[in-house]
């Protein structure tokens, strides 16, 4: 008797972390990187159990986005150096020997520095390579991407990995990022799972707004 119990308290837990992790994930794209900045400041457990519930979406997937992304960098040369927008756990920077700076909003390791990913403090042109690994979070994506524009060296590399579903429409979505000074190097449309682009800075934003620039929430179902 005790133990059927114990599974139905399980069962109820499991439900309410699956609940709870809908509403944050849902808080996250449809508010603004300082919405998220705020919300997570506010509440340090409430990252910890949405990062608990994307591990294990994620897990279900035949490949991770960011295991092409260490293999990719190991490929290149150790000297570039990386910014992770949204490095969760620091997976990235714990695969390769590069110099990776971890920007999250909530540090779940030590090498974290936590910030708005719409305002990193990085001088401008000072990295190489920018990754975006399942973190294109918030309203303000063009605030965001431009601040990779910022940092990034003139040639330098962004990186993109992104849920598919999320994409309206490809082309536009990479019309838009000429407008944000990059040009698309190659596309990963392959998986169903997860788009992967790869994107050269050009030079800085063009002005106004970048109306392509549209990715719907990311929302998971029910299980």
């Amino acid at each position: 008797r005790s133990g059927r119990s114990a599974a139905l308290r399980a069962r109820m837990e499991e439900r309410l972390l699956g609940a709870r992790f809908r509403y944050l994930n849902q808080q996250l794209y449809t508010g603004s990187s300082r919405d998220a900045a705020r919300l997570f400041r506010a509440d340090p457990a409430a990252f910890h159990l949405y990062h608990r519930g994307f591990e294990r979406q994620v897990r279900r997937w035949p490949e991770r986005p960011v295991q092409r992304i260490v293999r990719y960098l190991r490929r290149r040369p150790a000297s570039l150096v990386v910014a992770d927008f949204g490095c969760g756990d620091c997976t990235l920077a714990a695969s390769v020997r590069n110099h990776v700076h971890c920007f999250d909003l909530v540090p779940l390791s030590p090498r974290v520095t936590v910030c708005d990913m719409a305002k990193v403090p990085l001088s401008a042109e000072s990295v190489d390579v920018a990754v975006f690994c399942l973190a294109l979070m918030g309203t303000n994506l063009q605030e965001i991407l431009g601040e990779a524009n910022r940092v990034l060296k003139l040639g330098g590399t962004l990186i993109v990995a992104e849920v598919a579903s999320r994409f309206e429409d490809t082309s536009a979505f990479l019309k838009a990022m000429t407008q944000l000074g990059f040009r698309t190097v190659s596309k990963d449309f392959s998986s169903s799972y997860f788009y992967l682009l790869e994107f050269a800075k050009t030079g800085p934003p063009r002005p106004g707004p970048a109306p392509g620039l549209r990715l719907r929430p990311c929302l998971y179902k029910r299980r």
